[in-house]
């Protein structure tokens, strides 16, 4: 039988992009594809991720193998941390010989269970999740299900519904509110109110709890009033903020950086000054906070060790070695800048 010359072309094509990528002989790559030995375990898992990579099927042999491929599922990239946080997991994987592949959720396009479907047919090694589903109570949860019924690796970022026994790393979100409303209890305000996520937002609610307690310690009644609820986002924070403000709220904690912005255009489009008339606290301390008119006060998520512990945990269950589901808190950092001020007396 002759051999289909198209067919021949394509295969040396393969082996020349794959070689390439790699960084070895073509006749490494054939040794490796057609399973024969003289080939190091490094190399090997090395041409196999390259095939990954560059969208070639294994061969049919080859299939069962996980790649060393870890699929980063993060929400839209419109919030600066989020970037910044996968810059860090992208980074720390790397250093362990995997390749990371990002996948974010937009308005429109794909969902979280159809990534997941995509990465496990990709056979990645694991998944690290960050402001997901999981995170959600009222959202659907069937494919970390899946997750866990084929036992893949997967870490999840920040706090999780309950019912995921996967492994957990957080930014403790009661400390967080100790130091931001500790800070504007500290300059004076006595009428602090909060801007947080939707209600089935499992870090929104610790921040209530946490706020609910720091208002009882500092001898104030907790006002369900002074707490506002909207989208993560400018315009989400500014239409929330406006109600806070015409309310007489003083001192505003935000569940992010973006509402916290949004609540300091609210405070100038009622004709009103930051911090003159109300301070505004953010949360993540992302990227160009110091930057802004005027500089925002925020309690900074520790995300280089999060990111690289979430990586270490998720190499450990590759490697064989359970991981408890027990969830790491990391202490946040009060960040104290120009957007809070001492409450000002007025006649």
């Amino acid at each position: 039988m002759t051999e289909n010359p198209t067919s021949s072309r394509s295969t040396t094509r393969r082996l020349a992009e794959v070689a390439k990528k790699v960084g070895v002989s073509e006749a490494t790559v054939s040794r490796v594809l057609n399973g024969k030995p003289g080939v190091s375990e490094a190399t090997r898992a090395s041409v196999l991720t390259a095939l990954d990579v560059l969208g070639y099927e294994r061969p049919t042999q080859l299939r069962g193998e996980r790649a060393r491929l870890v699929g980063l599922v993060l929400p839209e990239l419109g919030n600066p941390i989020f970037p910044a946080l996968a810059e860090v997991l992208g980074g720390a994987l790397a250093q362990r010989g995997f390749t990371p592949v990002l996948c974010t959720r937009t308005a429109g396009g794909l969902s979280e269970s159809d990534y997941i479907e995509m990465l496990l047919d990709q056979h990645v090694s694991g998944v690290v999740f960050a402001g997901g589903h999981y995170a959600e109570s009222d959202a659907p949860h069937e494919h970390y299900y899946r997750l866990l019924d084929v036992r893949l690796p997967v870490v999840l970022i920040n706090a999780a519904t309950e019912g995921l026994a996967f492994p957990r790393v957080s930014t403790d979100d009661v400390v967080a509110v100790e130091q931001a409303f500790g800070h504007l209890a500290s300059l004076g305000h006595d009428r602090i109110g909060m801007v947080l996520g939707p209600e089935d937002h499992m870090p929104s609610r610790r921040k209530l709890e946490a706020f609910q307690a720091e208002t009882a310690k500092a001898g104030m009644v907790f006002d369900p009033e002074a707490v506002e609820r909207g989208l993560f986002s400018l315009e989400g924070g500014q239409a929330v903020t406006t109600r806070l403000v015409k309310k007489g709220i003083t001192g505003i904690i935000c569940a992010s950086d973006v509402l916290a912005l949004g609540a300091v255009r609210a405070v100038r489009r009622l004709g009103m000054s930051v911090p003159d008339d109300v301070s505004v606290v953010g949360f993540d301390d992302s990227a160009f906070m110091n930057c802004t008119n005027p500089p925002l006060t925020t309690v900074r998520q520790p995300i280089e060790a999060i990111g690289r512990t979430a990586v270490t945990l998720l190499v450990n269950q590759v490697d064989g070695t359970a991981g408890s589901v027990e969830e790491l808190l990391f202490e946040p950092e009060l960040v104290v800048r120009g957007s809070t001020a001492p409450l000002k007396v007025r006649a």
